[in-house]
């Protein structure tokens, strides 16, 4: 084992309740199959599957597009206030269970919009879900709003105008869906749009798509984050720049894996990055779809790349210190992850 560990079942229990942030979750891409029944049932929607296990089965990608072709599917069970939060307040349950003390959400509001569900509708759901989670559990959260690249900016734009009557709940704006084909600069004027009007900003950037979008998303769109950000690692001087400025990694291990970004999950690029100086974190992406949530993301790399205690403690430390918490809130998580450390 290494340093700080007697065995892979002392590591697995320390992953278990040491405190973490998840700064990259789709929440509709939590959406369990079982909860997917659910709502297709309370709304008389038709889905083409005829159970849990057909659902499962159609898991099977092979890339970014065959997971979105069904995620997109799976979206279209959703369409009432008590729909959104059903989903949101699952998945802050299982996120709670895996010691994550504070959230920054994704929601595709052009996913809902355009078959006719309000942005309000989509809001209220997921937020009163939000709000129930700081009552109930202490956590916090972010919510960062995402335009679809496959979309025009001008759709972007009518997205951003949408959103402003609920800027109060949204902190920030992000870009997914099909990257290949859809660069960052596709979306300069609309995301310079959302930093004038004071929202954090974040883009998905080399997951499938080359380096030259990771550096359009921090030259063009400035982002505060890179939302995976893997094939940086392809760019010597781009390695260089993200680690000189802190920039923030969210990593997706088991969705590479699911995704075919990586063939296996020993050959996950994680550890080179933080030898390498990059602030990476873990997070579980899409994780009804991706096979594990944040706790199942770090033990699969930890068990696959023999993480050290000092590693782990490192991917946990800069889930918070790459969060949008105000400076005494990351303070504070990261007091609680020294404390459980040196305790543990």
């Amino acid at each position: 084992m290494p340093d700080g560990f007697t065995s892979a079942e002392e590591r697995a229990a320390f992953i278990a309740a040491l405190p973490k942030a998840e700064l990259h979750l789709h929440i509709e891409g939590s959406l369990e199959p079982e909860l997917m029944f659910e709502l297709a049932q309370r709304n008389k929607v038709a889905i083409p599957f005829a159970s849990v296990e057909d659902v499962r089965a159609a898991y099977a990608f092979s890339n970014l597009q065959d997971f979105l072709d069904i995620y997109y599917q799976g979206m279209g069970v959703l369409h009432s206030e008590r729909d959104f939060y059903d989903l949101t307040a699952a998945y802050l349950t299982r996120a709670h269970a895996d010691a994550v003390r504070h959230v920054e959400i994704f929601f595709d509001p052009q996913g809902h919009t355009d078959r006719g569900v309000a942005f309000g509708t989509v809001i209220a759901g997921i937020t009163r879900a939000l709000d129930d989670a700081r009552t109930s559990y202490g956590m916090t959260s972010k919510l960062i709003m995402c335009f679809l690249r496959h979309l025009s900016e001008a759709e972007a734009e009518k997205t951003l105008d949408e959103a402003l009557p609920f800027l109060d709940r949204i902190d920030g704006v992000g870009l997914d869906s099909s990257e290949v084909g859809h660069p960052p600069a596709k979306f300069e004027r609309v995301f310079g749009r959302a930093r004038s009007l004071g929202l954090k900003i974040v883009a998905h950037a080399g997951e499938e798509g080359p380096p030259a979008y990771v550096h359009e998303a921090l030259d063009l769109l400035k982002v505060h984050r890179i939302d995976h950000g893997n094939r940086s690692l392809e760019d010597p001087a781009l390695i260089a720049r993200l680690a000189a400025e802190g920039m923030t990694l969210t990593v997706c291990p088991l969705s590479n894996l699911k995704l075919c970004v990586v063939n296996d999950i020993t050959a996950h690029p994680l550890k080179t990055m933080l030898d390498a100086g990059l602030k990476a974190t873990i997070n579980s992406d899409d994780p009804s779809y991706f096979g594990g949530y944040v706790n199942a993301n770090y033990q699969a790399v930890a068990d696959a790349l023999d993480l050290s205690k000092d590693d782990i403690v490192t991917l946990a430390r800069n889930s918070f210190a790459g969060s949008f918490l105000n400076e005494t809130g990351r303070a504070k998580h990261l007091a609680a992850i020294d404390a459980y450390a040196a305790a543990a």
